[in-house]
């Protein structure tokens, strides 16, 4: 089957990608950035990459009118600072008025799982954008999933951060909770199944693992994987912001991603019905299996992708290509070379573990107060880590960086600061190769807003000069 693909480059979308690859599918992707989706030369060379985005007023030209089915797996969520709603809405929309004209036969969509009326707005929203696909003529098979569990799933990690980094917890009352956690094989095994069968065109279905469990069985059973004894205290004086700020401070997710998940928290996600069982019996994982699952791929250095590495600002994934381009008019400038005798390639592996458990080679506890100044005034910090610990590729999340290029071939590195600044920063290395050995050259860029982004540069100079001077030489002279 011919079948387009959206949100190709998403924690579920990438993973899916590889799927219907493996089943012979003809696979096209529309994403906002074909750089970010970086895909081994067997795969790649089975899919067609579309540039463009369901937000513009208007989609490519080459986009198929020939294709048999279409999965939409857009959200917008984890946007901070936009009204998350009204994008999911507009995005669906553009997405419908184009299966107009398409021979699409199904559309199927993974939205989430809750039921009730007060509802919070994310769920209102997921609601709203099943509503709009099923209202293009086009059926639509819809599936609702609750919590997903999975390596580099945004709940594993969560659960994996309060987990880790508590020995006691206390927690809003929203971790009495009841849900119906889902292994991401599981959920995946279920987005494949459905394509095309016809007994799931115009049907919604509830999916879920066997385990109903509170937030708080939830914790407790992943302490218990990891052998660790953790201490659980509701208190019901938590309201939703601070709910919010407690989930911020402590994990990885950004605030307007922890506000909408505590949101969504109020509510139990759980399966009213299990129809699905009867259209494509399966046996999904337990809860505790799907944990230790997670925990095998992430021991194997397996993670095929992370929550973590959608965008934070979608106004930087529109202008990708712009970004890549480091400015030099306008900008503060801190310049570094050392020479090494090594080989380019010794350089480079450092270059490409750099960053997460690794850390930055030189004066690490300076780059974790740096976090940590982040995260007090709503920045990302450094929780986010690295999904991969030696792979880097186009949009990866590292630290409070984003990887713009990670180019081995050309010897280059570029880096985006997605901290909190008084302007734009970016951080590129290159290694550059000559006859009594190579040299790698480092640039830290800065581009101010205004006054207090040159009174921040300046107040900070000696700490960037050592800080930045000291990384350089360790990299490419490590002890």
């Amino acid at each position: 089957m011919k079948v387009l693909l959206t949100g190709a480059t998403g924690y579920i979308g990438r993973r899916l990608l590889y799927a219907l690859v493996e089943a012979k599918h003809e696979i096209v992707c529309l994403v906002r950035n074909p750089q970010r989706l970086d895909l081994p030369a067997p795969v790649a060379n089975q899919v067609q990459v579309i540039a463009g985005d369901l937000l513009a007023d208007r989609l490519p030209e080459d986009l198929p009118r020939d294709i048999d089915a279409a999965y939409y797996l857009v959200h917008s969520m984890s946007q901070a600072g936009t009204d998350f709603v009204s994008l999911e809405q507009r995005s669906a929309r553009n997405f419908t008025a184009y299966l107009k004209s398409t021979s699409a036969r199904q559309v199927i969509y993974l939205g989430g799982l809750s039921h009730g009326r007060d509802l919070s707005r994310h769920f209102q929203s997921r609601q709203a954008v099943a509503e709009t696909l099923a209202a293009s003529a086009i059926p639509t098979t819809v599936f609702r999933a609750g919590i997903i569990i999975g390596s580099g799933s945004a709940s594993f990690e969560i659960i994996r951060d309060l987990v880790e980094k508590l020995p006691v917890m206390i927690a809003p009352r929203w971790v009495e909770t009841r849900c119906q956690p889902i292994a991401i094989r599981d959920v995946l095994y279920y987005l494949t199944a459905a394509l095309g069968n016809q007994d799931t065109f115009g049907r919604s279905f509830d999916i879920g693992g066997p385990d109903i469990l509170t937030y708080r069985q939830m914790l407790l059973q992943f302490a218990e994987i990891r052998q660790l004894r953790r201490l659980i205290i509701p208190v019901p004086v938590l309201t939703p912001r601070l709910s919010s700020y407690w989930l911020y401070f402590v994990t990885g997710v950004n605030f307007p991603l922890a506000r909408t998940l505590v949101d969504s928290m109020k509510n139990e996600a759980i399966c009213r019905e299990r129809e699905i069982e009867a259209i494509v019996p399966h046996q999904c994982l337990t809860y505790r299996k799907a944990v230790q699952l997670a925990f095998q791929r992430i021991d194997q250095r397996t993670v095929l992708s992370s929550w973590k590495d959608a965008w934070i600002s979608g106004r930087l994934e529109a202008v990708f290509p712009q970004y890549t381009r480091v400015p030099e008019h306008g900008c503060l400038v801190d310049e570094q070379a050392v020479s090494f005798a090594g080989p380019c390639e010794q350089i480079l592996d450092r270059l490409w573990t750099i960053g997460g458990a690794k850390g930055w080679y030189y004066a690490n506890v300076l780059w974790w107060l740096r976090g940590l100044a982040d995260k007090a005034i709503g920045g990302v910090g450094l929780r986010r880590g690295r999904t991969s610990p030696e792979a880097l590729h186009p949009g990866d999340a590292l630290d409070f960086w984003r990887v713009l290029l990670a180019d081995r071939k050309a010897m280059r590195l570029l880096l985006y600061a997605e901290m909190r600044l008084p302007g734009e920063a970016w951080l590129e290395f290159r290694v550059v190769p000559g006859d009594r050995g190579s040299i790698l050259k480092q640039r830290a860029v800065f581009r101010p807003r205004g006054l207090w982004g040159r009174l921040y540069w300046y107040a900070l100079l000696p700490a960037h000069f050592f800080v930045f001077r000291g990384m350089a030489r360790r990299i490419a002279q490590p002890e």
